[in-house]
């Protein structure tokens, strides 16, 4: 209550006054940090003391004795992490963690229903997610080969169990307590230890080993430009919030008065503006935290082209690429880029293709709590995917005859993307589910009926995109070329839960991925050409030597094909056309890829 004076005045709840007094506080604090507890001026034990110690007066000075179960969760999770066999940590801990974030949801959903009131489940669901994501590093790094792994995998994979104080300031830490966004262990580690910097030094493992911080192995870059940059935009957004909350408050939809006495196109424009206000809340929060993550030194991750530091590693918004995303699926790989990052860890690498998508819907659902909004949202959600992707395979191919028209497709999803944005998380923002289906059944649930009838009717009236090309026989029959025709074939048809690219990065992955088999049939033809040479010269010396092994088999100089010169110089003849072929055959694929 010490700031009431301050949410009076700014007739905001003090929770919330509470919250942005300690953001600020934290981005200042973060400046400290990185320039008076420099990895090259005190210890790392330092800097995780001093972490976890500012990440607990925090906690507290927001949530007052809530703040106990932000201690609680992760001590749970630390104690079956030292205790049990690294075979089933992983799933335990994901248990233990998920079943105590849901009881916090539970009292929230019973206590304060319907509402937004800042309360502990926040820091708690990102907590889960760190605790978790560790849980399965622990698993990699113990008990699987590194063959085993995706390179993601293998990159976080940890083989020594962190120390209780590591433990904690990775889960407490100042910088993310409140607002995250989701930082993996290992990537923490580096920068508390300093080796963030250090890494992405031109000459980085000699850098690293000689020294852990010299002036003469690496200059560390400022992140000045990008604090600055974030936190702008930040305020922008919460102003953008401020200003239009008021006119499109979405407490307004649950009203009567608009269910009954408004038109069908008006409840259309209400529900998509305001959840686009709504969003700006977030938008705030998250580029925020980021702001003060960088401030702290952390999320530095390489280089430009161009020799421009960036800092975006642990970005969780992409706020163009959400707003103004052609598809669903690119609105969903811009928004809460952490929660992405740790559903695909967690669930989507490590299960069967055919339930990637719904077992990584229902994680994120049962993550996010037990509002009957969150659920009909991403079963929306799932089922606008599916339908995106079919309008896509039967409708984009007749829209790229021309630049102009390509670019009319691209406006035209834009606008329809965000139509379909608002019907769909509307339930999102207001919970409910009495409000949510009364809404859409003033609806008339039409966009639902759309989506089903683009998936289920349309392909059997209109014909799709054809993807088949022809191709040279050989190429046909080639072992590399079957590989990619699989690999396409299988991405097609199972039901991905993260967001499509646009046109210009699909086909840039596209080509990347072509590009490198055709590198690797290259190689796999030019060794079996190579070998071809060598039979060849065999030959030349069989047709050459009179004391050959054919000329001894054969003293009479009659073969089944003829002579014996006449059959070694017909070998000879196919073996040159063979070595041609595969010569041709790269070629011929790269030009097919060009196109």
């Amino acid at each position: 209550m010490l700031f009431s004076w301050l949410a009076e005045l700014c007739d905001l709840p003090i929770d919330l006054i509470n919250f942005l007094i300690s953001q600020c506080l934290a981005l200042l604090l973060a400046s400290f940090f990185r320039s008076v507890l420099h990895p090259s001026k005190v210890s790392a034990g330092i800097r995780h003391v001093i972490c976890l110690v500012l990440g607990l007066f925090f906690g507290y000075f927001c949530f007052g004795q809530q703040a106990i179960h932000i201690a609680g969760l992760p001590a749970v999770c630390y104690i079956v992490i030292r205790t049990q066999n690294p075979q089933i940590v992983q799933r335990l801990v994901m248990i233990v963690a998920l079943t105590y974030l849901s009881c916090i949801h539970l009292h929230r959903q019973y206590y304060y229903y319907e509402s937004y009131s800042l309360d502990i489940s926040g820091p708690l669901m990102i907590i889960t997610q760190k605790v978790t994501s560790l849980a399965f590093s622990i698993h990699d790094g113990f008990t699987r080969e590194q063959k085993e792994l995706t390179k993601s995998q293998q990159y976080h994979a940890v083989q020594k169990l962190p120390s209780a104080l590591e433990f904690f300031s990775y889960a407490l830490h100042f910088q993310g307590i409140l607002a995250g966004p989701l930082v993996f262990y290992r990537d923490y580690v580096e920068f508390i230890e300093g080796y963030h910097i250090l890494k992405h030094a031109p000459d980085a493992p000699s850098a690293m080993n000689k020294s852990k911080w010299s002036k003469e192995i690496v200059q560390e870059p400022s992140p000045m430009k990008s604090v600055i940059n974030k936190v702008a935009a930040s305020i922008v957004c919460a102003y953008i919030f401020m200003k239009f909350n008021t006119m499109y408050s979405i407490d307004t939809i649950k009203e009567d008065e608009f269910i009954n006495n408004t038109s069908m196109a008006y409840k259309f424009w209400f529900a998509m503006m305001a959840t686009t206000t709504s969003r700006f809340k977030f938008y705030h929060a998250w580029i925020f935290a980021d702001a003060i993550y960088n401030n702290a030194g952390m999320g530095f991750n390489g280089y430009e082209a161009d020799g421009k530091s960036k800092w975006d590693l642990i970005t969780n918004i992409n706020v163009i690429g959400f707003e103004f995303g052609t598809n669903f699926r690119d609105c969903i790989n811009s928004w809460n880029l952490g929660t992405n990052r740790w559903l695909r860890m967690i669930v989507y690498e490590r299960v069967p293709k055919r339930y990637g998508t719904v077992l990584t819907f229902a994680l994120s659902a049962l993550w996010h709590g037990f509002y009957p909004g969150y659920y009909i949202t991403f079963a929306s959600g799932a089922l606008f995917v599916m339908a995106a992707r079919s309008a896509r395979r039967l409708f984009r191919h007749r829209f790229q005859k021309s630049t102009f028209v390509r670019r009319f497709y691209d406006i035209l999803t834009c606008f329809v993307t965000r139509f379909y944005m608002g019907y769909a998380t509307f339930p999102f923002v207001i919970l409910g589910f009495k409000a949510s289906l009364t809404l859409y059944l003033k609806f008339y649930m039409c966009l639902h009926v759309i989506a089903l009838v683009t998936i289920f009717v349309l392909p059997r009236f209109m014909r799709g995109e054809r993807t088949a090309r022809k191709a040279v026989a050989v190429a046909e029959e080639s072992p590399a070329v079957k590989q990619v025709t699989k690999q396409a074939e299988a991405m097609e048809e199972r039901n991905d839960p993260l967001p499509e690219m646009d046109s210009d990065a699909l086909a840039s992955v596209i080509k990347k991925n072509l590009e490198m088999e055709a590198r690797n049939l290259e190689e796999f033809l030019e060794k079996k050409a190579k070998g071809i040479v060598e039979l060849k010269e065999d030959l030349w010396q069989e047709l050459l030597s009179p004391e050959s092994e054919l000329r001894r088999r054969y003293p009479d100089g009659v073969t089944p094909e003829g002579g014996v010169d006449a059959f070694i110089k017909k070998e000879i003849n196919a073996l040159n056309q063979a070595v041609q072929q595969a010569t041709v055959l790269p070629a011929v694929l790269s030009n097919g890829h060009a196109k």
